[in-house]
């Protein structure tokens, strides 16, 4: 069956996240997404885990069902379609330690099939680090030795890169990464079968590099509120189970690609330095020498740097069995550009509430609806989904840890409905 699955999300009980995450509060997000399988975050913290427990229940394939759905909507006088919303058992943990002599700075994430071995894993983790410090815990483990810590526990607990290309936290980012996944994981490389993208990257920047031709291109949200799932998000048409989906990601075979966020969208894109406001193209900092050309200190080097260095190919080659990607804007930001209104404001927020109650989720809105359909409710809407479908869209890059914008009607006003309206009629 198709499914689409966020597997990299936090609960309230990690640093920087909203108060409001919660098992319910994930679950109604979901259906607004159209998001049928959610990672669960964070099961390595004590009380989290506590929770998963008492409020979840086995569904035998691997995943767990809310025993007690939340019968409100996300959102006051929403509708949605009826989603069937899974947890799966994931955790993303922070490594942090020496190796040849550079500090390196390694974000992983982690998955479990059953309480058991989530439990095993974070009595193991237990002897490096408080667990009860924070959602996301960081330990002094290499990102090597912590997959061999999973491999000696179950032969069903699986590791992937998270944000592979972030600068300061990933398996190759320039601050506290690696030249290479095999140098990061050496001998146990072969047991790396998937690469998460990141906000920062997307599949075609990865498929620069033929080192890394044989990973699955994995996207998730990172999300530290619930209103953020499914900014990025997996593709699947295989069982709607634990070994099914991981199989079509070690495989291919079953796995139908990502929802991405236009890569400039990231907030670590471009290189630059926050405090000078310094944004810049790869080009710009080889004539600059890495250095902010206001304050002269080191410019946080960004992903598409990074990509430009490592790469060997000057345009994206497909691997066999590769099942590209889709670009998307989020549903708040499109109804934002339309009405000159903040993303969180009454008025976009009334927007979004009356479309979602229409489509039935904001997936099927924004790449499913027939263009004519959106059109006969609002065509503006249209134009701007119709822009985003075919990327003709205006990319304004991030940089050091400030978000890119991607805008669908640059140097437009857009139009306003009643214009729209009547140049239908």
């Amino acid at each position: 069956m198709f499914y689409i699955a966020d597997l990299h999300t936090h609960s309230r009980y990690a640093q920087a996240t909203s108060k409001f995450l919660n098992l319910e509060t994930m679950y109604q997000w979901a259906q607004v997404k159209g998001i049928n399988v959610v990672g669960t975050g964070d099961f390595t913290h004590p009380a989290w885990f506590a929770e998963l427990q008492e409020k979840l229940q086995p569904d035998g394939n691997g995943f767990f069902k809310l025993k007690q759905p939340p019968s409100a909507p996300a959102l006051p006088g929403l509708k949605v379609k009826d989603t069937d919303v899974r947890f799966c058992l994931s955790a993303e943990i922070s490594s942090v330690y020496v190796y040849n002599n550079r500090v390196r700075k390694n974000h992983n994430l982690v998955y479990a099939p059953d309480f058991d071995t989530a439990a095993r894993i974070s009595q193991k983790l237990s002897h490096y680090t408080d667990l009860a410090a924070d959602g996301r815990p960081t330990i002094a483990l290499s990102s090597r030795d912590l997959l061999e810590l999973l491999l000696s526990i179950s032969e069903q607990a699986w590791l992937v890169p998270a944000h592979a290309w972030t600068p300061w936290f990933s398996t190759l980012g320039s601050r506290g990464g690696y030249d290479s996944v095999e140098e990061c994981f050496r001998d146990l490389t072969p047991y790396i079968f998937a690469l998460e993208t990141g906000l920062s990257s997307d599949p075609a920047m990865n498929r620069r590099w033929s080192q890394l031709d044989r990973f699955t291109m994995l996207s998730s949200s990172d999300a530290h509120s619930p209103q953020k799932l499914g900014r990025e998000a997996n593709l699947f048409d295989t069982a709607l189970s634990y070994d099914g989906m991981f199989a079509a990601v070690k495989t291919r075979t079953g796995f139908r690609g990502t929802y991405e966020f236009f890569p400039e969208e990231g907030k670590y894109s471009w290189d630059g330095h926050r405090k000078c406001g310094i944004s810049l193209a790869p080009a710009e900092t080889l004539l600059l020498h890495n250095k902010c050309p206001v304050c002269g200190k080191p410019l946080t080097i960004g992903v598409f740097h990074r990509v430009e260095l490592l790469a060997d190919r000057k345009e994206p080659s497909l691997p066999e069995g590769d099942a590209g990607f889709h670009y998307i804007v989020p549903l708040p930001e499109i109804l934002a550009e339309l009405h000159g209104a903040g993303t969180e404001s009454k008025k976009v927020t009334a927007a979004f509430t009356e479309a979602i109650s229409v489509f039935g989720n904001e997936f099927t809105l924004l790449k499913d609806a027939p263009l004519d359909d959106i059109a006969r409710y609002d065509a503006r809407l249209a134009e701007g989904i119709r822009r985003m479908r075919e990327g003709h869209v205006t990319r304004i890059a991030g940089y050091d840890g400030v978000y890119g914008t991607i805008k669908l009607f640059e140097g437009e006003t857009p139009p306003s409905r009643a214009q729209t309206q009547l140049s239908m009629f």
